[in-house]
């Protein structure tokens, strides 16, 4: 009898050929239809382990960790500078799906500076800020705005230690004018003091302190008016704007003045003086 035979079924070549251009493990450079080109570590067709990628549209590299395609890991970013065609690294840190997550140091085209913790690409964590001007920021952020408490330093010697809340100082802090050898010590909102306490503050040993210190003050206290000492500086809290009849309803007593004549006069009590003080 005749002997029939089938031909073997087998895939088309293209299955094949696809098989055979999958990527996994250790490659060499790929080029990518856009010109970008990748050379690393690849897992299931996926960019995956340690590889540099370079994109063609703005000549920035990438090198470091992978992870199923996307950054995941350790890096750093650089970007070609066009003046000198040098490269120029602008971020070396962690990274997480992508986008700058953990700790790492970010260089700005101005020449600004920052080192600390990131989250989603933006600065959020404890990190530390340094300004163009001169000025430093170190302590909390959130959303890349300063956030929390923290500590910024003047380039002319000043520095406030204190509550921030979306980039301005916001909260209890301190203002230190050491020039001048006084502290500032009150509540902020949105990057205005409300009410505090000027001090003298290491006085003797500042470069240029005012011509005189903060008058000793003398301690009151009536059913409508308390006052307390601190150092050299005067606090005066007030029941009510009638008791003070300039209609000043303030916490806190701060810049220099001179008045002379009754305060906290009402129907219980009056007290006349005469003393230089300070307000806002």
């Amino acid at each position: 009898m005749p002997v029939i035979k089938y031909p073997r079924i087998r895939d088309p070549l293209f299955y094949e050929w696809d098989r055979k251009a999958q990527k996994c493990g250790l490659r060499h450079t790929i080029y990518f239809v856009n010109g970008d080109q990748y050379t690393g570590e690849w897992l299931d067709n996926l960019k995956h382990g340690k590889g540099t990628q370079i994109w063609k549209s703005t000549g920035a590299i990438y090198s470091g960790d992978w992870k199923f395609g996307k950054r995941d890991g350790y890096g750093s970013y650089s970007i070609l500078d066009p003046v000198t065609k040098e490269y120029k690294k602008v971020y070396t840190g962690w990274w997480e799906n992508d986008r700058r997550g953990g700790r790492g140091m970010f260089s700005y085209p101005n020449g600004e500076r920052y080192e600390g913790e990131w989250s989603n690409g933006l600065r959020s964590g404890w990190g530390k800020m340094h300004y163009s001007d001169g000025s430093i920021y170190e302590g909390q952020w959130l959303m890349d705005q300063p956030n929390g408490q923290g500590v910024l330093r003047l380039p002319n010697g000043n520095r406030y230690e204190g509550g921030w809340k979306d980039g301005k100082k916001h909260g209890p802090g301190k203002y230190f004018y050491p020039d001048k050898g006084q502290l500032l010590e009150g509540i902020w909102v949105a990057d205005i003091p409300k009410c505090g306490v000027l001090i003298d503050f290491g006085r003797d040993n500042a470069p240029a302190p005012t011509e005189f210190p903060l008058p000793e003050v003398i301690a009151w206290k009536f059913g409508c008016l308390h006052s307390s000492v601190f150092g050299s500086s005067l606090q005066v809290t007030f029941h009510s704007s009638r008791d003070f009849p300039h209609g000043l309803c303030a916490q806190s007593l701060l810049a220099s003045s001179s008045l002379n004549g009754p305060i906290g006069t009402n129907s219980s009590c009056s007290l006349f003086w005469s003393l230089p003080i300070a307000y806002i």
